[in-house]
């Protein structure tokens, strides 16, 4: 009868378990933070080149220009994380200003609600198409983009619509605390409300695996496709409310009236770091983006640089963005 050996780690190296050391790097940390370390440095350079920028007057400023943006991109942002793409944002913000502006006589209050309800119906009947249709996302929001447009051109006799009754959206002018612009309270309302709601449901893990790996998430037994059409819906609501903030501050509604956001959105998203291929990223970092991009657009003028420039440091932000957070390993061939 042979007599068990009892081996240990002291008299068998080979049999100590392996310690896996897991967690982010360093670089992936400061990474995190580099919308915050952008914003910083951006706002530290503005301030050098121009001492009077750093004062309330002008920060109130630069955040109530913000608004709009962000609510655009915290809604795109949705899509972004599903692996998705929304083009039609900004034409979908021009068409509901019109809608906001030719509703108001006839609803009063009640046509906030009413534009954001139409354009939540309008993201979803997108989506729709997306999933049922199994057409892709660009192309159904680039057809949706060119649609949306000829639509308000249309109903608004291809030119602006005054909004007389001022009364449904002067809480939107006031300020809280008598600082802050209740636009961007709202704008940071609502990116808050989307990421509690998504933090506290399933619907955190259904968004980041659907845009991770669709096939592997439909295996896993997620929804993805209302998981979609969800995230096209908010987005469109999105587009609603900066709308509204949007006619708010113009007093009119416009066929063309947010058609210069589109960029600016899609580089507020890509500048924050969610991932273009889906399943990394958030809405807070989509923020951050925005403050950065809207700076960027207020301090253009203030260094000097001519705002035809505006379009082609975007473009430049985008592919820089891109090529930084573009997950290779789902895209194994770029085309």
């Amino acid at each position: 009868m042979s007599t068990p050996v009892l081996t240990t780690p002291e008299s068998n190296p080979a049999a100590e378990p392996a310690i896996v050391k897991g967690g982010p790097t360093v670089g992936q940390r400061v990474t995190s933070f580099m919308p915050l370390i952008a914003l910083v440095a951006l706002l530290a350079a503005l301030t050098v080149a121009d001492p009077d920028f750093l004062t309330q007057r002008s920060l109130t400023a630069a955040v109530r220009t913000s608004a709009p943006l962000v609510v655009l991109a915290a809604g795109a942002t949705l899509v972004v994380l599903c692996g998705g793409i929304d083009l039609s944002i900004a034409a979908l913000c021009s068409l509901s200003t019109v809608f906001f502006a030719m509703w108001l006589p006839d609803l009063g209050g009640l046509t906030v609600l009413g534009v954001i309800a139409a354009a939540g119906a309008i993201g979803a009947v997108q989506g729709i198409a997306h999933v049922l249709l199994r057409i892709p996302s660009f192309v159904v929001t680039l057809g949706g983009m060119s649609i949306f447009s000829a639509i308000a051109l249309v109903i608004s006799d291809a030119g602006p619509i005054r909004v007389v009754d001022r009364d449904a959206t002067k809480w939107l002018n006031l300020y809280v605390a008598g600082y802050v612009p209740m636009s961007f309270f709202v704008a940071l309302l609502v990116v808050a409300v989307i990421s509690l709601v998504i933090k506290l449901t399933p619907l955190e893990s259904f968004v980041r695996a659907t845009g991770y790996s669709e096939s592997a998430a439909r295996l896993a037994g997620t929804p993805v496709d209302l998981v979609k059409v969800a995230a096209f819906t908010v987005s469109g609501a999105c587009a609603g409310l900066a709308a509204v903030m949007l006619a708010s501050r113009n007093f009119s509604g416009s066929p063309t009236m947010a058609d210069n956001l589109l960029l600016p959105a899609v580089a507020a998203i890509v500048v924050g770091g969610t991932a273009i291929t889906g399943g990394h990223g958030s809405l807070w970092r989509s923020l951050a983006g925005a403050l950065v991009v809207t700076l960027l657009r207020v301090g253009l003028p203030i260094v000097g640089v001519p705002s035809a420039w505006e379009q082609i440091l975007y473009g430049a932000i985008i592919v820089a963005a891109v090529a930084l957070t573009l997950d290779r390993s789902k895209v194994l061939i770029i085309k």
